[in-house]
């Protein structure tokens, strides 16, 4: 669980994240959005103690943020940057073993040989494990650094999950495989938070969406709730039509041309 009051963060004289509060839960998918520069990854930086808020507090699973080091973090925190892009000479296996790392001092055992491979046979990926990783296309290597983040949590009551734009770049087919691994990992128990652009995809994946503008919480709820044509307009400066689905179980926004 994360929970979160009067986040600050600022860098000079500019505020980035400002007066910030929200919880994510676990067994929910929370979906981080909002224009271009609102802070989402800064905020997402601030959760993951990547950065350090000037003011506020954050816990995790109960402890105050500040208490835990990055050691500590490691054993039950997963973050998927932004940009995974590596060009380097490892092969599918060595990248999902790196989730491992956190668990062990000199070599892996057993057990975290076997967790890498089922993390990476979850992600459809085992039959690539002795490929060059720059041998993959986009969305494959995304789906093993999934599977990396997924070795390094598994199976962890108390796992959280933090996601930055994790389909940017990818066709439909890999923005679907994502976010229903995201989702299945909140149901089964897991606190997921996850950046996304797609507003549409968001009101899709999401059980609670928190709405950012110009580092302020403009609103948080389900997303019938939060996705108002009002609000959208207010925070995106675009006219849109929502149109509410029963069948599909979820909103549908459509810009007005």
């Amino acid at each position: 669980m994360i929970e979160a009051t009067g986040l600050h963060f600022k860098i000079g004289s500019r505020n980035i994240v400002e007066n910030v509060h929200f919880s994510a839960k676990p067994g929910e998918m929370l979906a981080v959005i909002g224009p271009n520069g609102a802070g989402k990854t800064t905020l997402l930086k601030l959760i993951s103690k990547q950065l350090r808020a000037e003011s506020g507090e954050i816990q995790i699973n109960g402890k105050n943020l500040a208490d835990l080091t990055l050691e500590d973090l490691a054993k039950f925190r997963a973050v998927l940057p932004q940009s995974n892009y590596l060009n380097i000479n490892l092969t599918v296996f060595e990248i999902a073993l790196m989730g491992r790392y956190p668990h062990f001092k000199s070599k892996p055992n057993e057990s975290d040989l076997e967790i890498t491979s089922e993390a990476l046979r979850e992600m459809g990926m085992y039959g690539f494990k002795d490929r060059l990783i720059h041998q993959l296309s986009g969305g494959e290597q995304q789906r093993v650094q999934l599977a990396r983040i997924l070795a390094q949590i598994y199976q962890n009551p108390n796992g959280i999950l933090l996601m930055d734009e994790p389909i940017n770049g990818l066709d439909l087919q890999y923005q679907q495989i994502i976010l229903d691994k995201a989702r299945k990992l909140a149901k089964q128990g897991l606190t997921v938070m996850c950046i996304l652009h797609d507003i549409n995809l968001a009101a899709q994946y999401a059980d609670q969406i928190l709405v950012l503008k110009q580092g302020k919480r403009i609103a948080m709820g389900s997303p019938e709730e939060v996705l108002s044509e009002d609000l959208i307009f207010s925070t995106y400066h675009t006219r849109v039509k929502k149109i509410s689905d029963q069948q599909l179980g979820y909103p549908i926004i459509v810009p007005i041309t």
